[in-house]
């Protein structure tokens, strides 16, 4: 009997030889170092309207458990875990979720991390981040299924990825991975990038309720990316159960 994951070997193996650069800012990770301070306002901020919470409280998060799917070396949990939140970060690689531990016994944080992949994992979350995997993963649709059967009602899921366009294969690839040099040379796959419309039709057609797309850009004059109506090639989306 074929059973289905999500996870493909090929990719995991590809960020396993990158886990010890994952807290560098300026090693392989630098890009995804200066991406992360925008993503990380974004989510806080969503979450604050749709739960209702006072983010200026040091502890705001504290009611909220937390999945980080795809964790890499935890650079989304550590910042969401010292607000408060119960927060478990998932990665299929082992090298990762080693990489991560060690640095949160580092820094006396408390995330709960585990080697696995979201079709097993059988606790339920208010919030779950996908963030810059969708484009990575085995199969896309059940990947989707098996994180939104993770979500409380009222919860949340985020995603961040690439949308498949012609812009996109031109900065995001030949770019990024061959101009620039910000990314090893074949860390993406055009043909696996996501258009947000693919995206909003496969959750809406599961059950859970589009409720933000926005695009990130990078702005070089600035070194910085910024928030922007321009979706051709990063963006960020959230979905809610109803």
């Amino acid at each position: 009997m074929n059973i289905k994951n999500t996870v493909n070997k090929e990719e995991i193996d590809k960020f396993s030889k990158l886990a010890d650069e994952w807290w560098d800012p300026s090693g392989k990770f630098a890009p995804l170092h200066k991406f992360n301070p925008i993503r990380q306002e974004y989510i806080i901020n969503e979450i604050s309207k749709n739960f209702d919470i006072n983010i200026d409280n040091p502890s705001s998060l504290e009611k909220l458990k937390i999945l980080d799917v795809g964790c890499g070396g935890g650079l989304l949990c550590e910042p969401l875990s010292r607000l408060g939140a119960k927060v478990t970060g998932i990665d299929a690689s082992e090298k990762n979720i080693e990489i991560a531990k060690a640095h949160a016994r580092k820094g006396n944080i408390n995330v709960n991390y585990i080697c696995t992949s979201p079709e097993k994992v059988n606790e339920s979350y208010d919030v779950i981040l996908c963030m810059e995997v969708v484009e990575h993963v085995e199969d896309l649709d059940f990947f989707y299924k098996s994180c939104s059967k993770l979500l409380n009602k009222n919860g949340l899921i985020f995603f961040a990825t690439i949308n498949k366009t012609i812009k996109s294969y031109i900065l995001a690839i030949l770019g990024a991975e061959y101009v620039l040099r910000w990314l090893p040379i074949g860390t993406h796959d055009w043909k696996k990038f996501v258009k947000p419309s693919h995206m909003i039709n496969s959750l809406s057609q599961i059950g859970l309720s589009h409720k933000d797309i926005i695009g990130v850009v990078f702005n070089p004059l600035i070194n910085k990316w910024k928030l922007s109506k321009d979706l051709d090639v990063n963006y960020m989306s959230y979905f809610k159960r109803n």
